[in-house]
């Protein structure tokens, strides 16, 4: 197995774990700076105020976008163990 085909393979996981993590990630910094202009505007310093929100938005983008990262997920898992010989001999 060359060098060119472990980075490769490492450039396509971490690809994967970029677009299936991305959406989770967007919507927890979407909901943490409409909490901290929240708080700003109220003056309200408490920190766990921000994690309550953050939990219950991820839970709701895992719900929606779980069937999707899924396959997107299966679809990497799929091409990695269908090309296993070529990787191992």
């Amino acid at each position: 197995m060359t060098s060119e085909a472990v980075v490769s393979i490492a450039e396509q996981g971490i690809y994967t774990v970029l677009v299936v993590c991305g959406p989770l990630l967007a919507i927890a910094l979407v909901v943490g700076l409409i909490v901290s202009i929240f708080q700003a505007t109220t003056q309200i310093q408490e920190q766990t105020l921000a994690f309550v929100p953050k939990i219950v938005a991820v839970l709701i983008g895992i719900v929606f976008f779980g069937p999707w990262m899924l396959s997107h997920m299966l679809t990497y898992a799929n091409d990695i163990f269908s090309n296993l010989n070529r990787f191992v001999g």
